[in-house]
């Protein structure tokens, strides 16, 4: 009896190891097969997936250097207008006001020339020699607050029609005292054409003594 149920014990041990080695071989070569496979697509799908990622973070870093980039562009241009456009409306009113007048400029007072104040009174011509010199007389008064000398005299001789013929120049070397008058006689101015009829004779200049 012990030695039946002991064949029966190892027979059904051996037996059931049989089975389950069986079933376990199988499953085991079945992973083998499928689990290749899935690794590939796995790894496939992960590297799509990076690359995808990584295409989408440059264009992202892109725009957002390009979003940075340009309001500093802006910012410089808009800050740059204005100060071309004060630097030019201001130009034209600094240029139009006229500068301040210098206290030496205010008090420096007008120049005025002898000759506003010097006039000739009175004026005559006659021939002298053989009827070809000029002998002019002349009065001249003198309202400037300083004497005069070195007083030129311009005569212009024309015939009794008014038609020119001659002009003649003449300095007086002599002095007429401030707020005075005073009469040269006979001056001779040059010589004349027989047919003047006429003349008159003008101040050019003279000088403050």
């Amino acid at each position: 009896m012990d030695t039946g149920l002991y064949r029966l014990e190892t027979t059904g041990l051996s037996g059931l190891t049989g089975i389950l080695g069986s079933y376990s071989v199988a499953p085991a070569k079945a992973a083998a097969k499928y689990f290749p496979s899935k690794l590939v697509w796995l790894m496939a799908v992960l590297i799509f997936a990076s690359g995808a990622w990584m295409l989408l973070s440059g264009s992202s870093s892109n725009t957002a250097e390009t979003a940075t980039r340009e309001p500093v562009r802006l910012a410089s241009a808009a800050s740059g207008d204005p100060a071309q456009s004060s630097a030019s409306d201001t130009a034209p009113e600094t240029s139009s006001v006229n500068p301040p007048a210098t206290p030496e400029e205010a008090i420096a007072p007008v120049e005025t020339s002898p000759l506003d104040g010097l006039k000739i009174s009175s004026q005559s011509w006659r021939r002298g020699g053989l009827g070809s010199k000029a002998l002019v007389t002349l009065t001249l008064r003198n309202a400037n607050a300083y004497a005069i000398k070195d007083i030129e005299i311009f005569c212009s001789f024309a015939r009794r029609d008014g038609s020119h013929l001659t002009d003649r120049k003449r300095v007086i070397h002599d002095t007429v005292n401030m707020r005075s008058q005073k009469t040269f006689a006979r001056m001779h101015v040059g010589y004349v054409n027989i047919n003047a009829n006429q003349a008159k004779c003008f101040l050019v200049a003279a000088s403050p003594v």
